[in-house]
């Protein structure tokens, strides 16, 4: 089991996405995700969003909050909690570059056309309609998302389908 953060940062109506390029042997290689990363002994899932984001991105956040806890059950690559994040304060100059790919403010609108993992998907809805923090369980066999439920209901997956 691994321990990881990921945060969107919102500045207008756009979030800083990540566009994974760059490291070699990444599940996450071609999608586009938020900034964040695994713990490091001792870290609290605060200490490790604050260090990542300024590692990747050059910004110190100023304000953020946890938004939900999401656990990810996969055949090829075991379990991951994941602590996911909102900020919409910061401050420090934005790198263009990261050693894990390319990041740009994208339009919240337009971020369902982009190559996304599908329970992604979900959890950006619930970023957008949910004001409680949430669990959201997402299984998954090698690349395909096989099943979802948050706060234990479980969750339609043709409801996560780009339209």
């Amino acid at each position: 089991m691994k321990n990881t953060t990921l945060c969107y940062i919102r500045q207008d109506d756009c979030y800083l996405m990540l566009h994974r390029t760059k490291k070699k042997q990444d599940p996450n290689e071609g999608k586009w995700i938020g900034v964040g990363g695994k713990f490091e002994d001792g870290e609290s899932p605060e200490e490790c969003l604050l260090r990542e984001v300024q590692e990747e991105t050059g910004l110190t956040l100023t304000r953020y909050r946890l938004r939900g806890i999401v656990t990810f059950v996969s055949d090829e690559w075991g379990t991951e909690y994941m602590h996911l994040f909102t900020a919409d304060r910061f401050s420090g100059t934005l790198r263009p570059d990261c050693d894990e790919g390319t990041l740009r403010w994208i339009p919240i609108a337009e971020i369902p056309r982009l190559s996304l993992w599908q329970g992604d998907r979900i959890f950006l809805r619930l970023l957008q309609t949910c004001t409680q923090v949430f669990s959201l369980k997402l299984c998954y066999q090698g690349d395909q998302l096989v099943s979802a439920c948050c706060d234990g209901k479980p969750i339609s997956l043709s409801e996560t389908e780009v339209t």
